[in-house]
């Protein structure tokens, strides 16, 4: 099923994007905040109903994938765009550096085992993208990660991509919906919410030297996700480039975008039978008498 949606936000098929020309700002002057919110609690609900549909119906999954330099908005983007559905039928897996048992397999089992089974809706906080992105920069970590490494890594980057682009396509075979959005920061604004980690008491457990430091590899990770997005984009697993600077406009455009992925799925509710539908009846006047209906 084709999973993608026309969008000026959507990372072409052909490879031809430059996220040299990817703005990090929405365009034009943002809506103010409460407009923002109300638009984007009109989609939350509309979300609540198409997720509803989703679980009723048994068919399908949706994986939601989030990409991003540290202080983009992950987490807050998840919450708010989330907030609505119900949490029996949606989980978040967030991934971090991986554990001895994850590293005595291969670079994508830790997230196998988090896949949103039929129903349901999962949702990645980073993925096994930090394969082709974190580790790239940092190819050193390669060292704990027992695995043969040629001597061009831009084979083992190619070829990682290769497996991820046809890991992405069994799952669309097998009815699970991907949909990935980079959210994109500027290094200006990256720096302000940093300090504000720092100025507020409140905030100051999110706050890792190591996010600053990591500030100076900022042009390795651009051509990274260039790389990575441009090789991966693909309608049946479509990247979206998020403005992130201004975050009510962020989490709008990915509540929309969520929200017509799952339209273009459109979920149904079982059939009923009119076998089935006897049957109920059949129940519903013994029901009635008990419940003192007349």
């Amino acid at each position: 099923m084709d999973a993608s949606i026309p969008s000026p936000f959507l990372v072409p098929f052909d490879g031809s994007w430059r996220i040299a020309d990817a703005s990090t700002a929405p365009a034009g002057k943002p809506e103010k905040k409460s407009r923002l919110r109300e638009a984007r609690k009109a989609c939350t609900e509309q979300l609540y109903e198409l997720q509803h549909r989703l679980y009723a119906g048994d068919r399908h999954s949706l994986l939601v994938i989030f990409q991003a330099l540290d202080a983009a908005g992950k987490d807050g983007t998840i919450r708010a765009v989330m907030s609505g559905v119900n949490p029996a039928g949606c989980q978040v897996a967030s991934f971090k550096r991986p554990s001895t048992e994850e590293l005595d397999h291969d670079f994508m089992w830790r997230c196998w085992k988090e896949l949103p089974r039929r129903g349901n809706i999962g949702i990645f906080n980073r993925s096994y993208y930090e394969e082709v992105l974190a580790v790239r920069v940092h190819p050193e970590y390669l060292r704990h990660q027992r695995v043969s490494v040629p001597e061009d890594l831009g084979q083992l980057w190619r070829e990682r991509l290769e497996s991820i682009r046809a890991f992405e396509q069994y799952l669309n075979r097998q009815g699970t919906i991907v949909v990935k959005f980079f959210l994109h920061v500027g290094l200006e604004e990256q720096a302000r919410r940093f300090l504000k980690r720092i100025d507020d008491p409140e905030r100051n457990w999110k706050f890792e030297a190591n996010d600053v430091r990591e500030r100076a590899h900022r042009a390795a990770y651009m051509e990274a996700f260039e790389d990575a997005l441009n090789a991966t984009s693909r309608p049946w697993a479509p990247w979206y480039c998020i403005p992130a600077d201004h975050k009510p406009t962020m989490r709008l455009r990915v509540a929309e975008l969520l929200v017509q992925t799952l339209q273009r799925v459109d979920p149904q509710y079982p059939e009923v039978t009119p076998e089935q539908r006897a049957e109920l009846l059949s129940y519903r006047a013994d029901l009635a008498a008990a419940a003192g209906e007349t």
